[in-house]
């Protein structure tokens, strides 16, 4: 970006009918959409949110409050328009599309659910790599592909997966460092003892492989197949000039492995809000992330970068709309 437009793209906001500063984060939400299309004028009127559902392996290791069969289950409540996901899309003229990552029980095969399986279920990382290398490197391609598919100015992205939060966290724990018991969340809400339990299950698997790991090294032995799709899906989509709209703590988690594998992708990276999971201020804290909204949500899905949209929209409809003091015929003066 050459410093003529930063300075335009200043002046331009600054000149706006308001003190300088005032609209607060808006302003900066402003100054980034504009910066990553290399425009004054950026268009920011549509968004599409994706959503990757798969089952994990390690769901069968008593991570979860729920079993398994509701990843399914909930793939079919997208696909009647009955979860939050489908309401607050509808809400906020969002196109919806759900893919079928690698959900067990086959393909469902019906409208409304965009069958890509990897296979049916990653395998448990508490006994082996839960992705193989091929599987890995399938999911990164397929949501690359279809990040760049459509005409959307901005690209959300949820999940569904029971035991993914599991899988959020080891990632977490192997990127940035810092021990499981400072990441390790209720997920689907386990009580105390399960919250234990699940602590001591992932420090199991994450011990089963003490060598150092790179981030593609960490896909394979802790993520999942919905995780390896929207990674890569949010690098190709920032490389599109596209906003990335990320939601909770597994799109969190999904995002620093962007980052990691990619790190120009930051600046296309717009973080939705800051979700009630244990581990999900720390990835923020490594992303250097101020999250939008503080809503106590834990949902996943997509819902919280849903509700983030209407403000990423606003924010480049006051750069190209709002009048300057000297259209409004208005002081800027003390």
């Amino acid at each position: 970006m050459t410093q003529d437009f930063t300075a335009a793209l200043k002046t331009k906001i600054d000149t706006k009918t308001k003190p300088q500063g005032s609209l607060g984060r808006i302003e900066e939400l402003a100054a980034q959409i504009a910066t990553l299309q290399d425009s004054l004028t950026p268009r920011m009127a549509t968004c599409q949110l994706t959503i990757f559902a798969a089952d994990h392996g390690l769901a069968n290791e008593g991570v979860s409050a729920f079993p398994g069969e509701v990843t399914r289950q909930m793939v079919l409540n997208f696909a009647g328009g009955g979860a939050a996901a489908n309401v607050f899309s509808r809400a906020n003229d969002v196109a919806l599309q759900v893919v079928n990552a690698g959900v067990r029980g086959g393909p469902f095969a019906m409208p409304g659910v965009l069958d890509l399986p990897l296979g049916e279920g990653t395998a448990s990382s508490l006994r082996r790599p839960a992705l193989s290398p091929d599987e890995s490197t399938q999911g990164l391609e397929e949501g690359a592909r279809l990040a760049v598919a459509g005409d959307w100015d901005a690209m959300a992205f949820g999940e569904m997966g029971i035991g993914n939060t599991s899988a959020a966290t080891l990632i977490a724990h192997r990127l940035l460092g810092l021990p499981i018991g400072d990441l390790v969340g209720r997920g689907t809400g386990v009580d105390d003892a399960g919250l234990a339990r699940k602590q001591d299950i992932l420090e199991r698997a994450s011990d089963r492989v003490p060598d150092a790991l790179s981030p593609e090294q960490v896909l394979q032995e802790f993520g999942g197949f919905e995780i390896a799709m929207m990674t890569g899906a949010m690098i190709a989509a920032a490389r599109a000039k596209r906003i990335v709209l990320v939601d909770g703590f597994i799109a969190s988690a999904a995002a620093l492995l962007a980052v990691r594998m990619a790190p120009e992708t930051r600046a296309a990276m717009v973080f939705a809000h800051h979700s009630a999971e244990a581990g999900h201020g720390a990835v923020l804290a490594a992303l250097d992330a101020q999250p939008l909204l503080h809503l106590g949500l834990r949902l996943g899905e997509g819902t919280g970068a849903l509700l983030a949209w209407p403000l990423v929209k606003s924010a480049a409809a006051m750069l190209n709309e709002m009048a300057s003091f000297a259209e409004a015929g208005v002081s800027d003066k003390g």
